[in-house]
């Protein structure tokens, strides 16, 4: 009774707090993307066309830009169609289908992730166990983010063309291959996405964009350069997010069902004073539990969401205890987590 108390004290108090953020600036939305997609392809070509010092420049901002770019996938999926109405449209030809990520990877499956009966259970497509596994499964969990060009690739250059030749494998391809996860035991069960006019427009596009690169690189010379160097940014990109995905919970659950104040408690912050976490963790990604707290908040407005809950609320409230300092300060507490883990087989000390 006390935790459901919790529950509703810490949801009534946030959605109260914070009723007039929950509205996107439109504004907002289309210069940033406009802004990261022009730093994307300027520092992409001057990466391959530079020397020395500017191709390391240059690499290094198509890295962060393209990081924050793939990142507005998230707002996709917490956005209405009325709230910024063709943005979805402008991501996915702007990056979305050039780097073989197109939203109907995330779409109706990242919702999943925010259903309270699913959360941390083998339901929840974004959510492992790894506080409570070897270390070699933290280390896996960075290491196969390097594949995911290589995967983005066969799964519309080789998967899509199957579906179609082979009908059989168009629910298997669906199911198994069609979500950005981390959880390997995910299956999509929306099937009915898979026939809309949106769906089958993007698979298509990148079907056929992923045949053109492969003939790009088949090719050789500058074009192929352009296609490799894109592929090897894209998997740097990746890794990053895996990086930060390992600091955004405590990954401390067994698979069972949790009070909303748990799973609360299970998701991380990395607010302000530190700037780096603009980096690692873009489009507001550093404020991961105010996230699941009140998900319909768009990123822009979150630092001032979370200045508000961070004056009103108590210090003693569950909010303040999922503040943490910063990249390293996270990640030295999931290895704290592991360790106490594997010398008793305790179930690992939750966040507080």
């Amino acid at each position: 009774m006390q935790a459901e108390q919790e529950d509703l004290d810490l949801a009534r108090s946030a959605h109260r707090i914070t009723a007039d953020l929950t509205h996107p600036r439109r504004a907002v939305y289309w210069a940033d993307l406009t802004l990261t997609a022009t730093v994307v392809y300027g520092g992409l070509a001057a990466a391959v066309q530079g020397e020395g010092v500017l191709r390391a420049a240059a690499a290094a901002a198509c890295v962060l830009a393209l990081y924050r770019a793939v990142s507005f996938i998230h707002e996709l999926t917490h956005l209405r169609p009325r709230d910024v109405p063709g943005f979805g449209l402008a991501w996915n030809l702007l990056i979305g289908i050039p780097f073989l990520v197109p939203s109907l990877l995330y779409e109706g499956v990242h919702n999943l992730h925010h259903a309270k009966q699913r959360y941390g259970t083998a339901q929840d497509p974004e959510y492992l166990p790894l506080a409570r596994g070897p270390a070699i499964k933290v280390v896996a969990f960075l290491g196969v983010a390097l594949f995911a060009p290589l995967g983005s690739i066969l799964r519309f250059a080789v998967g899509a063309p199957l579906a179609v030749v082979i009908p059989a494998l168009r629910p298997v391809v669906f199911s198994r291959f069609s979500a950005i996860t981390i959880n390997p035991a995910f299956r999509r069960e929306d099937v009915e996405r898979s026939a809309a006019a949106a769906w089958r427009a993007q698979e298509v596009a990148c079907w056929l964009w992923s045949w053109t690169l492969v003939a790009l690189v088949a090719s050789g010379g500058p074009r192929a350069a352009y296609v490799l160097a894109g592929a090897g940014l894209l998997a740097i990109v990746t890794c990053l997010n895996q990086l930060r995905t390992l600091v955004a919970h405590a990954w401390t659950n067994d698979g069972r069902r949790m009070t909303f104040a748990e799973q609360f408690a299970d998701s991380i912050n990395v607010p302000p004073p530190g700037s780096l976490p603009l980096l690692w963790a873009p489009v507001g990604l550093r404020y991961h539990a105010l996230h699941h707290l009140l998900p319909r908040i768009p990123y822009h407005h979150l630092a001032e969401a979370h200045r508000r809950l961070s004056r009103a609320l108590p210090p003693d409230s569950l909010y303040h205890r999922a503040q943490r300092r910063g990249l390293w300060p996270a990640l030295r507490e999931l290895l704290g987590r592991l360790a106490a883990h594997r010398q008793g087989g305790r179930r690992p000390r939750p966040v507080t």
